[in-house]
């Protein structure tokens, strides 16, 4: 262990997501070697972030503004709703630029045994949007593993209720236990365009 403020940062740092000891140990002794005037650009965008990132009060993607640009662009079909588990799912479907419609962020996936439970999802609020507009599809792209299935499950057993309402799922071709974020374009792209009805 090393003393004081530098086992505090290598700490701090060790608890970003996919960070370990070892990277955090990395980033840290770069940070101490790094010149001050990019230290103290690299505190002033953390500053930023906290400040002016909010989230969409309608789909839940960042935004710095109170609706994201997706959700403000008139282009896009409102009729087709694509549920991911989080911010970083919009981008990696952007990135294939075969979807047209709306997002809705759930902020994570299903996992009892950390304690996240619908509760704790935007559910509801996806729910809501279904009610109150014209959507004829929901699209679900959660991520291919244990949590994303079981998460997927439960919304279209709460989904098949609406009436005229499709429900789909992202075709086979992403690896079980893999990110949508970090999918290729092009397989993510027909995963997309050939989903399968559930």
């Amino acid at each position: 262990m090393y003393e004081g403020v530098v086992q505090d940062l290598i700490d701090e740092l060790g608890r970003l997501p996919g960070v370990g000891p070892k990277s955090a140990q990395r980033i840290a002794f770069h940070l101490l070697a790094t010149d001050p005037a990019d230290i103290a650009r690299l505190q002033e965008v953390l500053g930023k972030v906290k400040e002016g990132v909010q989230f969409c009060e309608i789909c839940g993607n960042v935004s710095e503004q109170a609706t994201c640009r997706i959700c403000r662009d008139a282009r896009r079909d409102l009729s087709v709703i694509c549920v991911v588990e989080e911010p970083k799912d919009v981008l990696a479907v952007e990135r294939t630029r075969e979807f047209k419609g709306r997002y809705h962020v759930l902020g994570g996936a299903l996992d009892p045994l950390s304690g996240i439970g619908p509760e704790q999802l935007r559910m509801r609020e996806l729910l809501a949007r279904i009610g109150e507009a014209d959507v004829t599809e929901v699209i679900i792209a959660t991520d291919p593993n244990t949590e994303g299935e079981a998460t997927a499950t439960y919304l279209v057993r709460m989904l098949r209720d609406f009436p005229g309402l499709s429900v789909t799922r992202l075709a086979s071709g992403l690896p079980m236990g893999g990110d949508l974020e970090f999918a290729d374009e092009l397989t993510l792209g027909r995963a997309l365009s050939g989903r399968r009805a559930l």
